[in-house]
């Protein structure tokens, strides 16, 4: 039971850090407020770039659980980007 605590634990890290990633993105990168951001990317068809660049701070949250020694917070932070490049594969299919 604390194997599968500890996962959940790292999935939402995982969630959260990719959040966190594509709105510092948006921030950091464009001129426009973060709605219309997110709407053109949409309407451009870029919304999957933009989560995918998003997702590159999963990278620090997984090496940083592999550092402290805390691997299944590290294979929640994993699946959580596997989940993220599941939604980005199903929209640019049924797009």
């Amino acid at each position: 039971m604390n194997n599968r605590k500890e996962i959940i634990i790292g999935f939402v890290v995982g969630l959260i850090a990719n959040t966190f990633g594509t709105l510092l993105y948006i921030l950091l990168f464009s001129d426009l407020s973060i709605i219309d951001t997110f709407n053109a990317a949409v309407d451009q068809g870029h919304i999957g770039s933009l989560l995918a660049l998003g997702a590159i701070l999963n990278l620090i949250a997984f090496f940083g659980f592999l550092r402290i020694k805390r691997d299944q917070r590290a294979k929640g932070v994993m699946l959580a980007t596997l989940v993220t490049a599941l939604v980005i594969l199903m929209y640019k299919v049924l797009s």
